[in-house]
């Protein structure tokens, strides 16, 4: 009797063990506290904010303000109002000694020079030059102030609800303020819209006229993180801001730490909580643009099938190692009738994890199908007609 209770407790034992071992595996752990006013941590594919804090508390953005200065002299680019070999007269407004600039960072312009396009990006994004974004503004809208019109406008189309500039480079200003998920948005924007001018953002260090500056950005260099951007800012009002993205095994992160009480604590604030995103999440492709999902009956068409599918390839963000736990369902919608266009909607893609709705989107036609003639469209009344009875 003895012997069998052992044996009993031993089983238990290590059942308990393994179960233990179990959840210890698959409970992911909350996001690191940090010492900052607020945060966030995005998923570049998916779009999901891993963690965050405060993410929409109003705050200054300093440099950070740069990021959409930049945007918007890529968006000008792109539609061929400007080129890069431009050459740009620097104002007095642009002078790096004017008083307004008086401790900040600069490219060292000079009044009078005509510097290209090409450069003025570079001091603006590598150096941070405040000078550099008052040219760059100037050129592109003809004063600063109707180019703080274009940056909220593009800041508006992005979705940065809660975000208003008032200059081009970050200097404090009374309604100028921003938040983290805004920069984080903004950050996405970057990377997806302009990547040849996103790729400025990890060069560390630029040299024009003779005179060498650095890109503050520190953890540019840090071999623990594979980090290729973004931006830096400080001013007395917002504290030590960064904005980050990094890629591991595929996986692009960008954080948003704002407001922390130095730059060891915006560079060790940002470590911690990219690495907190590596370790514990991954982000997976269930679907692909373009590829039959099912087919649907419709009505009145050329053909009485429709193919549908996904317009965009699908990414979702889930816990490290949850990947087999998650389940995709469909709806498709009532009495599908032609014509029918290409990339129209039919329904819905749902995406399930354990007892969680983590996603959706929309399903659409893969295919366009024509009305049928006369005859087709009778036809299909009546049996439309016929099934109804029996709902």
């Amino acid at each position: 009797m003895t012997n069998q209770f052992l044996h009993i407790k031993r089983y238990l034992l290590v059942f308990f063990t393994a179960f233990l071992a179990f959840s210890v595996q698959a409970i992911t752990p909350k996001a690191p506290s940090l010492a900052a006013k607020s945060y966030v941590l995005m998923d570049y594919e998916s779009g999901k904010i891993i963690a965050q804090n405060n993410p929409d508390l109003p705050v200054a953005p300093a440099s950070l303000t740069k990021m959409m200065t930049s945007y918007v002299v890529s968006s000008e680019l792109a539609a061929g109002n400007i080129t890069l070999d431009d050459q740009v007269t620097i104002s007095h407004n642009a002078y790096a000694q004017n008083s307004v600039f008086k401790g900040s960072s600069l490219m060292w312009l000079e009044v009078g020079k005509q510097v290209s396009v090409s450069d003025l990006i570079k001091g603006l994004i590598i150096s941070s030059g405040n000078d550099a974004a008052v040219a760059l503004s100037e050129h592109v809208a003809g004063t600063e102030g109707a180019f703080t019109e274009l940056m909220n406008h593009h800041a508006q189309k992005l979705g940065m609800q809660n975000t208003r500039f008032e200059n081009s480079h970050g200097l404090s200003a009374k309604t100028h303020k921003t938040t983290a998920r805004d920069m984080a948005i903004l950050g996405m924007a970057l990377i997806r819209d302009f990547p040849h001018e996103y790729a400025l953002y990890k060069e560390q260090e630029y040299t024009y006229n003779n005179i060498q500056t650095y890109n503050r950005h520190p953890l540019l260099s840090d071999p623990s993180l594979n980090v290729d951007g973004i931006k830096t800012g400080h001013t007395q009002e917002a504290g030590y801001c960064l904005v980050s993205s990094a890629v591991k095994e595929g996986m692009r992160l960008i954080s948003v730490v704002m407001g922390t009480a130095s730059k060891n604590a915006r560079k060790v604030e940002t470590k911690k909580i990219l690495s907190y995103g590596f370790r514990f999440f991954e982000t997976v492709k269930p679907l692909e643009a373009g590829k039959l999902l099912h087919k649907s009956r419709i009505w009145m068409g050329e053909v009485n099938e429709v193919e549908l599918g996904i317009a965009d390839d699908i990414y979702v963000t889930i816990p490290r190692g949850k990947v087999k736990a998650l389940k995709a369902h469909y709806v498709i919608e009532k009495d599908l009738s032609a014509p029918i266009r290409k990339g129209q909607r039919a329904g819905k893609v749902f995406f399930q994890l354990e007892d969680d709705m983590i996603a959706e989107y929309p399903l659409v036609a893969l295919q366009a199908v024509k009305e049928a003639g006369f005859f087709g469209r009778t036809a299909d009344s009546i049996s439309q007609w016929f099934n109804s009875l029996f709902e």
